[in-house]
């Protein structure tokens, strides 16, 4: 099931996407907040589309699927040939040669400040970086809580899956030798175009796909992940309990802007679409 968070007539709704009929299906009005669907639904609750018809697609505006309530977690260097290019781009501070692969995975945060929907505007923020780069990802999103998930228990925990763009500032991520003033930027994460429930894809097997202004920049697999979703969830919830709508982005593959020589960062008026197969495509324009 897809379910997307969409606005019409100055309405906030949730509602199921038909993709064969290119419809969305406006839920019970009760519930409007995709966090609370989210706990309704972990709990056991089904929930359904309400009475109205369905509504073409191209008549709404579709919006991040979830707004998070607290920080978002994110991986990085988290693909082999990706963890490589970071490492000999100058970019990544205390990078050493032959040592580019880490024991653990590298953990940090996005502010939902960071948040924003498909086809909305990412700020380029010139008075603050001239290195803005890509990063297409698929993100986990939670739905039963939990605290020292064991990683055989891990994937009961995850509620669906969704596309990030986890768009960085190199500079500041270098400069400021840590990755949140790079990372934390206002717009810097697009999310969309809805949530695919856990029941229909397997996270462990979908081909990602990066393009700026129609160039393929990035194809993979997240079959290729260094640490798994299991192994994700189980490092992230070590002492800290996940909550429901909690959202994980699992790290990007090979092929962004500084895996260039020279390297080959946005500029105001591109656009970056991300595939996630059995997800969708997820495309902002960058101003």
């Amino acid at each position: 099931m897809k379910v997307a968070r969409f606005s019409k007539n100055g309405k906030i709704l949730l509602g199921v996407v038909d993709d064969a009929s290119g419809t969305i299906h406006p839920l019970d009005s009760h519930l409007t907040s995709m966090a609370d669907l989210i706990r309704f639904s972990a709990s056991g609750s089904t929930f359904k589309t309400g009475s109205r018809p369905g509504l073409p697609l191209s008549d709404v505006k579709l919006m991040a699927p979830i707004v998070p309530e607290r920080n978002i977690f994110c991986v990085g260097k988290n693909y082999y040939e990706h963890a490589k290019e970071f490492a000999g781009s100058g970019f990544e501070a205390g990078a050493v040669k032959g040592q580019e692969i880490d024991a653990y995975p590298a953990i940090f945060s996005k502010p939902p400040s960071t948040v924003t929907g498909p086809d909305d505007v990412v700020e380029m923020h010139p008075e603050a970086t001239q290195a803005v780069d890509y990063e297409a990802e698929l993100a986990i999103v939670i739905g039963q809580p939990g605290r020292n998930i064991a990683e055989a228990d891990a994937m009961q925990h995850v509620w669906g899956y969704t596309i990030v763009n986890d768009v960085t500032a190199r500079d500041r991520q270098r400069n400021h030798k840590q990755w949140l003033a790079g990372k934390g930027l206002d717009t810097f994460c697009p999310m969309g175009p809805w949530i695919v429930t856990a029941d229909e894809i397997d996270g462990a097997n979908l081909d990602i796909e990066c393009k700026v202004n129609g160039e393929l920049r990035q194809k993979a697999n997240t079959s290729n992940l260094i640490f798994k979703i299991p192994q994700l969830i189980a490092a992230i919830s070590a002492g800290l309990t996940l909550q429901p709508g909690d959202v994980i982005a699992t790290g990007t593959p090979a092929g962004v802007g500084i895996g260039f020589t020279p390297p080959r960062f946005l500029k105001a008026g591109d656009r970056v679409e991300i595939t996630i197969s059995g997800i969708g495509s997820l495309s902002n324009a960058f101003a």
